[in-house]
């Protein structure tokens, strides 16, 4: 908070501005104080008018008299909070500063009645159920995902993710982890997350819903299906509908093949893990949506920051990582679907930004509104006019485009009967009497997963490919040597990178 000319210039979303205090209508103040405690924390000002400008207050020792004492009598808990006088050029103010409560929920009473106030924006408004249920579980130190419930986890069997545990880390399951990775309590019953991983998961908002559209909106669906399932399969169910009603394009290079797909498979993937992961499934009829169009893909799930700020209003390369569901983040970790460390939002971003044909403002963007969170990943070869020309795209990551013929080949992988498309790719290398020797299938399997994910380990590449580890070095010490691949950065926390021209860069 800052004083420039008289005037405080503060964030609305942590600051309230009270001209005086009104003391025959205490709920109007004393909501905020509810609010701030329940969230992030903040202050409330007295002695200024809505406009920021100081006006100052003729008593403040009363009026600090009083704050004190309606907050006793008419909040229960009693949050933390402290009474600041400040001075400011003769104008006496009064900062009523409250601190983020650990006690949740902090509840304004009066004639009876019980009421929970959050922050929304600069306004305090009143809690909605689910907001209410999160600040019982915030106050008890649980989340929904560890409750337990009274459902005998003997009469339940979790052989997908037995099986999908040991394919993921090559490691032998043991019923142990049910209750270690909190699926089980001590007394043999499931959690709320356990429920989300048994194979016949009957959780009614354990759900996807899957469209593809015609065009640039929501108009008529070409597909559309809904998945209920636990989350293993719910993954599963929602990366094969998007690979399916999405395209990835390439061009044939002098000696090997370059994809230009229209999105990183690695950044959708770590996108539909978050959602999983972080949606609020206290909301009964909220589910996960899958909205395919011609330019983006689009996820939604139920449930917004839980700090309750805006994620298009903060930097992203600045926001920490919150789990809403600890277990189930963590039963992903195990399975080796997301990062141990780190933000899913950056991860995204960097993926996306990675592929040879990204470009500026094509970056995926979130948003958050009401209760639900977005995610957007735009179509890296559609443009204004519709898709860009396979031979536009090249030409973008590869200026001396006009040293390789072009022929007529088909390079796009096309959904269902809606894109018969062919499209141009690069030819042998014109005017040179001596073709290239071409890549060996492990190489171009190689070029292609770093594509994917540039993050990518060679254990990661061998077990995909199906050789051995040492195979995968000596071809990526090939692929080196020839001037496609490079290392950026450390083996742990780089990433490779494909040299589009490497003439260019010698």
């Amino acid at each position: 908070m800052q004083i420039h000319n008289n005037t405080l210039i503060a964030e609305c979303s942590s600051y309230d501005f009270k001209e005086m205090l009104e003391r025959k209508k205490v709920k109007s103040w004393l909501k905020s104080v509810s609010a701030f405690a329940n969230t992030d924390g903040g202050s409330l000002f007295y002695g200024v008018n809505d406009d920021g400008v100081i006006v100052g207050l003729e008593n403040p020792q009363a009026d600090a008299d009083f704050i004190s004492e309606m907050i006793k009598a008419r909040l229960d808990p009693v949050p933390e909070v402290q009474l600041i006088p400040i001075e400011h050029e003769g104008r006496n103010l009064l900062e009523v500063r409250v601190k983020s409560g650990t006690l949740t929920p902090y509840y304004y009473y009066q004639d009876g009645t019980r009421t929970a106030y959050t922050r929304v924006g600069n306004e305090s408004v009143e809690c909605n159920s689910q907001q209410l249920l999160s600040l019982v579980l915030k106050g008890t130190h649980m989340t929904w995902d560890s409750l337990p419930t009274q459902v005998d986890a003997n009469k339940h069997s979790f052989v997908i993710l037995a099986n999908t545990f040991r394919e993921q880390t090559h490691q032998e399951w043991n019923d142990k982890y049910l209750e270690s990775f909190g699926l089980v309590t001590s007394d043999g019953k499931l959690t709320n997350a356990g429920l989300l991983f048994v194979d016949n998961c009957t959780v009614f908002q354990s759900r996807i819903f899957c469209t593809r559209w015609t065009g640039l909106y929501k108009d008529d669906a070409i597909s559309s299906v809904e998945h209920r399932a636990n989350l293993v399969l719910l993954l599963k169910y929602g990366m094969d509908f998007i690979k399916n009603y999405t395209m990835s394009g390439w061009v044939k290079m002098p000696n090997y093949r370059l994809n230009l797909p229209d999105y990183s498979d690695r950044a959708i993937f770590e996108g539909l893990v978050n959602h999983l992961i972080h949606r609020d499934y206290t909301v009964m009829g909220g589910e996960v949506h899958i909205d395919i169009y011609d330019d983006r893909v689009e996820l939604v799930s139920p449930g917004a920051m839980l700090d309750g700020t805006q994620i298009q209003d903060r930097d992203i390369y600045k926001v920490p990582s919150m789990r809403r569901n600890p277990v189930i983040a963590d039963m992903f970790t195990q399975l080796d679907y997301m990062e141990k460390r780190g933000s899913g939002l950056r991860k995204m971003r960097e993926l996306t930004e990675k592929l040879p044909n990204f470009l500026p403002g094509k970056e995926p963007q979130y948003q958050t509104e009401a209760i639900s969170f977005y995610t957007t990943f735009y179509n890296l070869n559609w443009g204004e006019n519709g898709r860009i020309p396979i031979e536009e795209v090249a030409n973008r990551v590869n200026s001396s485009l006009e040293k390789y013929s072009i022929d007529e080949e088909s390079s796009v992988k096309t959904f269902g009967d809606l894109q018969k498309s062919s499209v141009k790719t690069f030819g042998d290398l014109q005017n040179s009497s001596v073709k290239q020797k071409r890549l060996g299938r492990t190489a171009q399997s190689i070029l292609d997963l770093v594509i994917s994910d540039g993050s990518i380990s060679q254990d990661k590449m061998a077990e995909k490919i199906g050789v051995s580890k040492r195979a995968i070095e000596m071809q990526i010490a090939n692929l080196k040597a020839k001037g496609l691949l490079v290392r950026e950065g450390a083996d742990h926390g780089g990433y490779w990178r494909i040299v589009i021209n490497p003439k260019a860069e010698e």
